[in-house]
């Protein structure tokens, strides 16, 4: 089957394409040197609207291609080139498409699809090159590496290949030409260490110290400076000088620190880093076409898996159901943020600050119980302010302007007399909130939200005693602050739309992803999280050795395992949390008497890292009572997973989020739950958990899994 014949057939699977067109243009090349072919890669959208590649753009490239082919062998050009539309190079194949092939030969004629079209680049009669102008990912990347020459912007400020982060292997041509190009250690750190660090992205600078771009210009002339470079190159003025690649030990020993990335990340639980990584391997001894045969394999293997389809489901949760939150109320109710009061100077109030101070660029002042303590908490903004003065992350007059935004004092009434939106941040007790709260509300304008950042009490009973209870929201972070993207938006039994709108439109400003939550205990993720921790502290008490209970959920590809989980939130918060949660539904939430007793000594985990690893602390081992019930590590993770769908499904009937969606969302964001899994539900759907709890699947066919 012809190249032409392939793409045909997909796209027939994919109507609903964006299609990429690739305009041939040509242009004389300074200095004299010569006739230029240059393909541009745009999906005529803007650059808020990425350009991918599905068959028909495939095809519209094959079709530049053959133009160009003809052109170099007529010896009409000296050379061709590719490049994108303005902030975007390419990222990469067209999501919704794969998601929608139900057949392994549909995805295998998919990878091969994009290899034949893409290495036919590297034979033309004419050297090509690269210019990586804008954003580029995935497959946009691959397209560069098939090229001779590339160039990259100093203002790229995204490029990678994501792959695996979503449960695929980069399948056209990035697993075999990027080792090939740089070096097996740097295609590792790229190929998965990158990934499957939350998808990390590379600058146009970082790009070119890896050596994928033979050179690195300004954004401002980027494309003129590149072609200057272009016809020098092919002038013979200037020599393009790669290190030589190490095909001995070095790439058995990148390869091998890979496999301790992959399973430091997913414990073997996802299999495409591992597929990746044995493509890698095989590429050391340079056949390329073998290794684009693996890449093809590969691919129609884990389009057709269920880590894939989860990947694309939670890349999807983020990317779109983040932006449009369920149940929101229509963002023409929200009023204006002028001015933001934090109840509070501790670390995490201070922390609140900066956050506002940052995004919405508006004053902020700080109040607490005492000069010493209001002081401290505007020295770290400053301080924080330094920092990213000293990292070139803002300059000298914005620096200036932020720190004149924010301010401290003892005060309510002179701190909160003109404040939009404010925010506590005190002790998680219902008394103190409340005493806060009414204090704020004598003194704060009408109009002002009162917000609070609780992780588990009620907002409406916090606001009953407030004249005004309807301008009360819940605005619960995660720790930490600055990174976790999370924000689940509570509303009370008396919150009113404008109040709850307002409560959306500064999360947005605030770049944080919202989820709309009911007021009930400690929301989403706490309480799923409690449970599951629960649940392992039950087998921990009942007498399974705590070794076994942490590696029993391993499987799962956890960011962290339970106990050093538990250690991050710290041990007296966990227990608040489930003495909360037991408070409400005491059937099914415990109290650990251990967890206690570990919070009373005053430790801080269950760890001690004297080796560099973490051991059980020998105090904490004494201080633990347990029984005689020993479960194996299966019997522990279906124990565990068991209780996780039961609670997922209860809050599903209370309502506590619109869908089972919510849910993955909020884990994905809030905790670091693996997009592999999809979340949590996905998972469940697929080991048969859910059927087996609750009688049904949380998702319906074809929603994070192979259509029927």
């Amino acid at each position: 089957m012809t190249t032409a014949e392939l793409l045909k057939g997909a796209a027939e699977l994919f109507p609903g394409e964006v299609v990429t067109q690739a305009h041939v243009r040509h242009l004389e090349l300074p200095a004299g040197a010569g006739r230029f072919a240059l393909i541009t890669l745009d999906n005529g959208l803007d650059h808020t609207k990425p350009t991918t590649f599905g068959p028909q753009s495939l095809a519209n490239i094959d079709a530049a291609i053959d133009q160009v082919e003809k052109e170099a062998s007529e010896g009409e050009i000296v050379g061709a080139g590719v490049t994108g539309k303005p902030f975007i190079f390419a990222v990469g194949a067209d999501l919704k498409g794969v998601e929608l092939l139900g057949r392994h030969e549909d995805a295998l004629a998919i990878g091969k699809g994009g290899h034949e079209v893409f290495k036919r680049l590297a034979t033309l009669a004419v050297p090509t090159f690269a210019y990586y102008n804008g954003a580029a990912m995935g497959g946009g990347v691959e397209i560069g590496l098939h090229c001779q020459y590339r160039t990259v912007s100093a203002a790229l400020p995204a490029f990678s290949l994501p792959e695996v982060f979503l449960g695929l292997v980069p399948g056209w041509g990035g697993c075999v030409l990027l080792p090939n190009l740089i070096g097996a250690d740097r295609a590792v750190s790229v190929v998965i260490e990158n990934s499957l660090n939350q998808n990390k992205q590379l600058k146009g600078g970082q790009v070119y110290d890896l050596g994928i771009a033979d050179a690195l210009f300004e954004g401002a002339d980027f494309l003129e400076q590149s072609l200057i470079w272009t016809a020098s190159v092919l002038k013979g003025e200037l020599a393009v000088e790669r290190p030589e690649v190490d095909r001995g030990e070095a790439w058995d020993q990148a390869v091998a620190r890979g496999r301790s990335v992959a399973d430091s990340k997913v414990h073997g639980a996802a299999p495409a880093a591992y597929r990746a990584l044995d493509i890698i391997a095989a590429a050391k001894d340079g056949d390329l076409q073998a290794g684009f045969d693996a890449e093809d394999r590969a691919l129609a293997d884990l389009i057709m898996g269920g880590e894939l389809r989860s990947g694309i489901y939670a890349f999807n949760l983020v990317q779109k159901r983040a932006k449009r939150p369920a149940g929101a109320p229509d963002k023409s109710l929200a009023r204006p943020v002028t001015k933001v009061g934090v109840v509070g100077a501790g670390l995490m109030a201070s922390q609140l600050a900066l956050l506002f101070l940052r995004r919405l660029e508006v004053p902020v002042v700080l109040t607490d119980i005492d000069q010493e303590r209001v002081d401290k908490g505007v020295s770290y903004v400053h301080a924080e302010i330094d920092k990213l003065l000293l990292k070139s992350r803002i300059n000298k007059d914005k620096a200036n302007r932020l720190r004149g935004l924010v301010s401290g004092v003892l005060d309510k009434a002179e701190g909160f007399a003109d404040a939009d939106f404010i925010i506590e941040a005190v002790f998680e007790e219902m008394g103190v909130k409340q005493k806060v709260f009414a204090e704020v509300e004598a003194v704060a304008p009408a109009h002002a939200i009162l917000a609070t950042n609780t992780s588990s009490l009620s907002v409406s009973e916090m606001a009953s005693k407030l004249k005004n209870p309807e301008r009360v929201v819940g605005f619960h972070f995660f720790n930490p602050v600055a990174i976790l993207p999370l924000l689940e938006i509570v509303r009370g039994e008396r919150t009113d739309d404008a109040s709850l709108a307002t409560a959306f439109g500064v999360a947005k400003k605030l770049k944080k992803s919202a989820v709309l939550v009911k007021d009930a205990p400690a929301f989403v993720v706490n309480r799923i999280l409690t449970r599951f921790m629960g649940e392992i502290q039950n087998v921990i008490d009942e007498g399974t050795p705590v070794e076994v209970a942490e590696r029993a959920v391993e499987p799962l590809g956890l960011p962290m395992s339970p106990l050093v989980l538990l250690e991050l939130v710290g041990p007296a918060i966990g227990l608040h949390v489930s003495e909360t949660l037991h408070g409400a539904f005491p059937e099914r939430f415990t109290v650990s008497e251990n967890l206690a007793a570990v919070v009373k000594a005053g430790k801080r985990g269950f760890y001690v890292y004297d080796s560099g690893r973490p051991e059980l602390d020998p105090e904490v081992a004494a201080l633990l009572k347990q029984g005689d019930v020993v479960l194996t590590e299966e019997q522990t993770r279906e124990r565990v997973l068991d209780a996780v769908a039961q609670e997922i499904g209860l809050m599903l009937d209370e309502g506590v989020v619109a869908e089972a969606q919510d849910i993955d969302l909020c884990l994905l964001t809030g905790a670091g739950w693996p997009f592999h899994l999809g979340g949590i539900t996905p998972y469940l759907d697929r080991a048969g958990v859910s059927e087996r709890v609750n009688g049904k699947p949380f998702l319906a066919p074809g929603v994070a899994s192979v259509p029927a």
